[in-house]
């Protein structure tokens, strides 16, 4: 009988564990791949963009067009540009930098950009001033109204 108990206690164990195992697995979020961003190099590539779709806010405007160029796996087209009249270097890179997050965590969005598409972004003075959550929220909506 005891044999019979340790037996039936030790089954009972190993049947929890696999069963804890299970649930942690089902857990596991959606780890979407690092997508890298690339930017554009020539100004024929970046007037071909401009001739694309186009939406507009007032903290950036966002232009694009299907991909022209052969590119690797795992790679997005994306330029962000900053006029020289808005603020100094540093400004400008602030606001380039805000941006830049903003649209890598949309990018770990299942299906919120497309990266069958090349894009422009060019970047207004009121993303400097505005809070993150905001321009996010609204970067979402562009990039949904583009697809």
């Amino acid at each position: 009988k005891e044999d019979t108990d340790l037996d039936l206690e030790w089954l009972l164990k190993v049947e929890e564990s696999l069963l804890l195992e299970d649930e942690q697995k089902e857990e596991k979020p959606y780890q979407p791949k690092m997508i890298k961003l690339e930017s554009l190099k020539k100004s024929d590539h970046f007037k071909l963009v401009l001739d694309g779709k186009k939406t507009h806010t007032n903290f950036y405007s966002i232009f694009a067009t299907k991909n022209f160029l052969k590119l690797k796996k795992n790679t997005l087209l994306i330029s962000f540009v900053v006029k020289k009249k808005i603020g100094n270097a540093v400004k400008r890179n602030r606001i380039r930098r805000k941006l830049k997050a903003i649209t890598q965590k949309i990018l770990k969005i299942k299906g919120a950009i497309n990266t069958n598409y090349t894009y422009i972004i060019i970047c207004k003075t009121k993303s400097y001033t505005e809070k993150y959550d905001k321009i996010f929220l609204e970067m979402q909506k562009s990039f949904k109204k583009l697809n």
